[in-house]
């Protein structure tokens, strides 16, 4: 999911459940507007457990309010980015034309050790 995306979704989901406006009726578009734990979650698709627990350990950043764990938009696009994880270049394999089965070289000079098969346990036991 983009990353833009996802952040639009923690809005509609804010605006849906009326908390874009002030106390008077009117929206402040002087402050950012803040997202709370549940809201943040729902957006993670994850716990809103999770999200305390990672802001109370300050993994991710947050607002401290009189009411909790408060989260704004670049917040919220921070942890995004946290959690993101992408592949590791270095531990990528390389994909060849030839067979995907390892080879060691043995020189020819070395002799081969000859492996015996043993006896199984239960045979061993019972003499």
């Amino acid at each position: 999911m983009p990353l833009t995306r996802a952040v639009a979704e923690v809005a509609e989901v804010a605006d849906l459940r009326g908390r874009g406006a002030t106390n008077s009726g009117e929206t402040n578009s002087a402050l950012p507007k803040s997202y709370s734990a549940a809201e943040v979650a729902e957006a993670l698709d994850c716990s809103e457990w999770w999200v305390k627990e990672q802001a109370r350990r300050r993994r991710i950043p947050f607002l401290r309010s009189g009411s909790g764990y408060r989260f704004t938009r670049s917040h919220v696009e921070e942890i995004f980015q946290i959690i993101e994880e992408r592949p590791d270049p270095v531990n990528m394999p390389e994909i060849s034309a030839t067979s995907t089965r390892r080879r060691t070289f043995v020189p020819f000079d070395v002799p081969a050790v000859q492996l015996r098969a043993r006896r199984p346990r239960r045979a061993r036991n019972a003499v």
